[in-house]
């Protein structure tokens, strides 16, 4: 029986390499990369029946690299295997096209059974989040919204805002998003204007709260 094809993207090497012996076990690894924009290439190139990431990447975290991928490679299931163990994560997660979300800590005794669940087309969720997203929807359906930054800003924005919070220079992400400098100080004005913030330090704090990179 063919294996299925996996794809896996974390930014700490040892994790990846422990995680990838795990895998292996019952599906075939076809590729490791460590940062998201790396991730969304290799997605299209590989085209895999499952993509295992974390949310905390370099370039492009793992949620906007998630949504790029629903667009681009549909076919592929993805799953975050991440250290942030909250219902708001989780809960972006699966708005965002994921089939499966584990903790790290989980990940050893959950692993197989949430590949298995995935691949079969159904929804995993690590068990030790399953009584609190229960008690995180309740208070969301009386009103107490969760604001996120998917909220606020487009997917560019959100790109732009990752790598100004990440130290990078306005030539320097004109590179990698193929774009002109121009196009990014438009855009790095236009966040500042609509989340009514004024410094790059600012930017960073925004970023790292609401998730954007975990610098």
């Amino acid at each position: 029986m063919k294996k299925p094809r996996v794809l896996m993207a974390d930014d700490h090497s040892l994790f990846l390499a422990g995680l990838q012996k795990l895998v292996e076990v019952e599906c075939e690894v076809v590729g490791l990369v460590e940062d998201g924009r790396a991730l969304v290439e290799a997605a299209q190139k590989l085209r895999p029946d499952l993509i295992l990431l974390d949310i905390s990447m370099p370039l492009l975290n793992g949620l906007d690299a998630a949504r790029q991928i629903r667009k681009l490679v549909p076919e592929s299931c993805i799953i975050f295997v991440t250290m942030h163990a909250t219902p708001s994560y989780a809960t972006e997660a699966f708005l965002v096209g994921a089939s499966g979300y584990l903790a790290k800590h989980s990940a050893v005794s959950e692993l197989g059974l949430a590949i298995r669940s995935v691949l079969k087309g159904q929804q995993y969720l690590t068990s030790s989040l399953t009584k609190d997203m229960l008690d995180f929807s309740g208070k969301r359906s009386t009103g107490e919204a969760v604001k996120t930054a998917s909220a606020t800003l487009t997917d560019r924005q959100r790109e732009v805002l990752q790598l100004v919070a990440e130290g990078r220079g306005t030539k320097e992400i004109a590179t990698i998003l193929d774009v002109s400098v121009k196009t990014v100080e438009f855009h790095k004005y236009r966040i500042m204007l609509l989340l009514n913030l004024h410094t790059t330090a600012d930017l960073t704090k925004y970023a790292i709260s609401h998730g954007i990179t975990s610098l």
